[in-house]
């Protein structure tokens, strides 16, 4: 059987029963991505940086500005959550995200971004009471979620893009 090189991790599942001991392995995902990208990511060249993880596929380099864009996204989303009553969120096209020019910069610039980004999300997740977790938005394409199913969604979108990065790695023999 090859390799999904799509999903490296697999597909997300929505349907996941999120406990307390879970939703401490989801915080410290949230708190260890910065350093396990700056792994990931460690010694690359501009040429390393500018491979697809796949054929028609993001470079390294738009990933690593994707995570911070999404995560960007979703630390708002988070806010609005904690502070309105199920406010429907703004979806966005994240592969035309992807296609601006900010995509081609240097990925430290994403990198500070994820750091600081990380930190405070993390500190707001460690603040949160279990009544908070169960607080929900609105997102109009994939309906009602709980931030405790948010959170789950973006342990996995962390997994997920390391793994593109550290799975182009191995292949390639980085």
């Amino acid at each position: 059987m090859s390799e999904d090189l799509r999903f490296p991790i697999g597909n997300f599942d929505k349907n996941i029963e999120v406990t307390s001991d879970l939703r401490k392995k989801f915080i410290q995902t949230i708190s260890d991505l910065p350093k396990n990208l700056e792994k990931a990511v460690e010694n690359l060249s501009d040429e390393q940086l500018d491979t697809p993880y796949r054929p028609e596929g993001w470079t390294v380099r738009q990933t690593v500005h994707h995570i911070a864009d999404s995560h960007l996204n979703s630390y708002c989303r988070f806010k609005l959550a904690l502070t309105e009553d199920v406010p429907t969120i703004r979806p966005y096209y994240e592969d035309r995200w992807a296609q601006l020019a900010d995509s081609e910069m240097p990925i430290d610039v994403s990198m500070k971004i994820i750091e600081g980004l990380h930190l405070r999300w993390a500190t707001l997740l460690n603040s949160m009471t279990d009544e908070d977790f169960k607080r929900q938005l609105n997102h109009p394409e994939s309906g009602s979620w709980t931030l405790e199913k948010m959170l789950g969604l973006y342990d996995w979108h962390s997994t997920h893009h390391t793994a593109h990065i550290t799975k182009l790695r191995e292949r390639y023999n980085w």
